[in-house]
């Protein structure tokens, strides 16, 4: 089986940290199988001498095995190398910024080449990236770019244990967000939203996705806004009539974006659709702390991620939470072994 690829994010912050412990705890899984780890070989390969138990010291192969091997393991892949002091800075840096951006297109080079099976990214530094010369706005925008897609053909969606939460408009202003909003990008987001609930629940599943408002209360009928009125209505309608819509899929709203999540998180609703960032992810955060994964629809390949951002100051600690990248490779394994 494939071995996942895995871009170890900010080395000043957890994303290597996170990916070398969750590895750890993946090797004990049944389902493993190799993750191959993109950063500076020498300086991952003593986390793990220090990080993992001895009896897992075996599984770190300096080259991956044949392809046809069913071993699980763990295997550095060399693209960058890490400056000490900027590590030990904990603090944005560009000079690192740089080597985030070398891992990320190494680690995602290597699954569209198919010599892995999906992609698993660690934090980076939005900033740290912009100051070595990139424009990067977030992993979602720029994999779609660099697949040759527009940024809005991608969805961000958030999958966890309570909430299933895709987002129609991404990393941008909030002052931004009415004029984005079109009935082709929410069309979007719902027919990403569809298909990846019935990769999780099945395609004869019966499902209902809830979609927000994008002003509060749904608008109020007008009093607190007209984009529900003019435009989320008769997009949800418009595309139930449509003869590709799973007719086992039902659409609610819009409702209130509490109303919505709440009730989803109750089990209710299978998935959401929320009309900008922090509508869905501060409920995400909230509920699916640690288990809530970062997942980018419509790439011709899988990629999932943590819902955390780098974390400087539980990296200066040496301590970090790895149950998201945990969950984040569990999902990449998931979504590629259903594909298989």
């Amino acid at each position: 089986m494939q071995p996942l690829a895995i871009a170890t994010g900010d080395p000043a912050g957890v994303g290597p940290m996170v990916s070398i412990d969750a590895a750890v705890q993946w090797l004990t899984e049944p389902q493993a199988r190799g993750l191959l780890l993109y950063g500076d070989a020498d300086y991952l390969e003593q986390m793990w001498r220090r990080r993992a138990p001895a009896a897992l010291h075996d599984a770190w192969l300096s080259s991956p095995p044949d392809p046809s091997s069913t071993r699980a393991y763990v295997s550095p892949v060399a693209v960058a190398q890490w400056s000490r002091e900027h590590i030990d800075a904990h603090a944005v840096s560009p000079q690192l910024g740089e080597a985030q951006l070398q891992a990320l297109d190494a680690a995602r080079q290597a699954v569209v080449s198919g010599t892995a099976a999906a992609l698993v990214t660690a934090p980076v530094s939005k900033l740290a990236i912009h100051q070595a010369g990139h424009r990067f706005w977030g992993h979602t925008e720029y994999l779609a770019t660099q697949a040759g897609l527009a940024e809005d053909s991608v969805t961000m969606m958030f999958l966890g244990k309570r909430l299933n939460v895709a987002l129609v408009t991404t990393h941008h202003r909030l002052g931004d967000v009415p004029s984005l909003l079109s009935a082709a990008r929410i069309e979007r987001t719902l027919r990403h939203s569809a298909e990846a609930l019935q990769r999780l629940y099945g395609t004869d599943a019966s499902l209902e996705i809830a979609v927000t408002g994008l002003n509060p209360h749904a608008g109020e009928g007008g009093l607190l806004g007209e984009e529900e009125k003019s435009l989320i209505i008769p997009t949800l309608s418009a595309l139930q009539r449509t003869s590709d819509w799973p007719a086992q899929i039902a659409i609610a709203g819009p409702m209130a974006a509490e109303a919505a999540l709440r009730h989803a998180a109750e089990g209710r609703y299978q998935g959401v659709v929320a009309m900008f960032h922090d509508q869905a992810t501060i409920a995400c955060k909230l509920v699916d702390w640690s288990s809530s994964v970062n997942v980018t629809w419509g790439l011709p390949y899988v990629r999932t991620s943590v819902d955390h951002g780098v974390a400087y100051d539980a990296a200066a600690l040496g301590q970090a939470d790895a149950g998201g990248m945990l969950q984040a490779i569990r999902m990449a394994s998931l979504l590629t072994s259903q594909l298989a």
